[in-house]
Formats: structure tokens, sequence, C-alpha cells
């Protein structure tokens, strides 16, 4: 299958992801990962490690619960972001370097949580990180990972007319996003098998962003947000929508812990 590359990463695209966060695109993707992660935590304090934090929303939320978090990121100017947003009493420490290192920065097992969202599609090969992020979980704990649908690639562009990129879609992961990057989508089954590969079973997926992905990177916060959040976790959670969702949201763990760590109430969460 070919793959357009996605080796120019997101180095230089920080300003544009900057100009985007608080818009409509955003809060849903942020808000639906905080509800479905939350789904599966434990009421304690966790150890968490956040691979590509970015601005943190996802790492800050977790600290101001009580959560223990480290927070890595490639970009300085992400991470000053993310540090302002600290407040008293929040557990947080920031680490600038790239994904690419962590078998170097941390040993193995030293968090319950990690999290990976909106990395993979900038790598080329997924499996080299795949790999060093299934050694960081402790026994029984659990990979939060956010990729882009590649079995739904051709939803965005058929929507919205781009008829020749919804059909190279059909047949190709790599695209273009809306930052003007080059980057890679990835095949739920696919992925599935590579997470197996590295001793991780996937314990539930969801759909991120079902109705809102087409909506223009301007588009104001609607009065009624809980209503539409409301019908977005619906939809993630549920066959068949969550299918055509442009993200993916994995919760795995340790398959040779199959049956410990923490569930939530993870055995409700499909639907």
């Amino acid at each position: 299958m070919k793959t357009r590359s996605a080796g120019m990463g997101f180095a230089g695209a920080e300003g544009a992801w900057r100009e985007r966060l608080g818009s409509l695109r955003d809060v849903v993707r942020q808000e639906l990962v905080t509800r479905q992660l939350a789904v599966h935590l434990p009421g304690r304090p966790c150890r968490v490690l956040d691979v590509g934090a970015g601005q943190g929303t996802q790492a800050l939320r977790l600290a101001a619960r009580g959560h223990l978090v480290t927070a890595l990121d490639a970009s300085g100017e992400l991470l000053g972001v993310l540090e302002a947003g600290i407040q008293p009493g929040m557990h947080v420490r920031t680490v600038h370097d790239r994904a690419e290192r962590l078998d170097a920065l941390f040993e193995p097992g030293s968090f319950d949580v990690v999290l990976c969202h909106g990395v993979l599609m900038y790598l080329d090969d997924p499996d080299p990180l795949l790999a060093s992020l299934a050694r960081l979980p402790a026994p029984g704990g659990l990979l939060s990972l956010l990729v882009r649908n590649g079995d739904a690639l051709a939803m965005r562009p058929g929507l919205l007319g781009d008829w020749p990129e919804a059909l190279r879609a059909f047949e190709e992961t790599g695209y273009v996003n809306r930052l003007g990057v080059a980057a890679r989508a990835d095949r739920r089954e696919e992925l599935t098998r590579r997470l197996a590969d590295v001793g991780l079973e996937v314990r539930q997926w969801y759909g991120v962003r079902v109705f809102t992905d087409t909506a223009p990177d301007t588009a104001p916060v609607p009065d009624d947000l809980d209503g539409l959040l409301a019908a977005e976790e619906r939809a993630g959670r549920t066959d068949p929508y969550r299918s055509v969702a442009p993200l993916t949201h994995f919760i795995a763990a340790s398959s040779r812990h199959r049956g410990g760590g923490f569930s939530g109430n993870a055995a409700n969460a499909g639907e």
C-alpha cells in the first residue's frame, strides 16, 4: 500500500497549532479524549507520562485530578504554554526532548499510564515508537493512543467535495493535514496487530470528532456545547459511527497482565 511521506513531521507547525487552540474542533477533541480516558483510570493518583504533550491540555487536566504527570515534548514553545498553565498543588514535570529518545530517558515500567496523542501520524514508521511506548507502563498499566483513522481517510475530503483526494484516500494512508503538514494515518486492524506484536492488548477503542471534523477552523463554540459533546461522546463509542471518525482513540494494556491493573468502567464503554 502506498503512503505519502510524513517525514517532515510537526516541527515548524507550532504556531499554526497554537492559533487553533480553543477552536470548536480542538475543544471537541480534547473533551472527548478526556472523557474516554477517564473511564479507564482508577480513583487513586497515578504516575502519568504524556509523550508529545504539546500545550498540555491532557497533562494539566490529569494533574488537576491529583495524578503525577511527566510531560515530554520536542517543542519548547508548546512546553512553555503548558508550564504557564501549571497551578499550585499540581505535580507536573516537563521534559524538553524527542519521543524517539524514550528508551534513554525512562526506565521500563516507570509509569502507570502513558499517553501518546497525535504523534504517530508524523512518523513514517510507527514501530520503533510503539516498542518504546510498550515498555513504559508498569504491570497492569495503560497506553492511551490517539491516531488518524486510516479506515475513514476519505471521509473529510469527500464531505468537503474534494473528489480526487477522496478517491486517493481509499488507496493510500498518507495525507496533508489542516496544518499543511504531511502526515500518515493508521488502520485499526493493522495498528491493533502492531500493538499486539509489542505485547499490548487493545481493551477499547473510540472515535473522536465524528460530527465536527469538517467544521472551519474559525467555527465558534456553540451555546449548546453540552448537547454537542453528548452527541459526539455517544457516537464515539457506538458502531458504526465510531468507525468513520477522523481520529481513533485506543486504550491498550499489557497482554501479559490480562485481567490485572485497573479498568474503571471499561466493560460498559462499548455500544
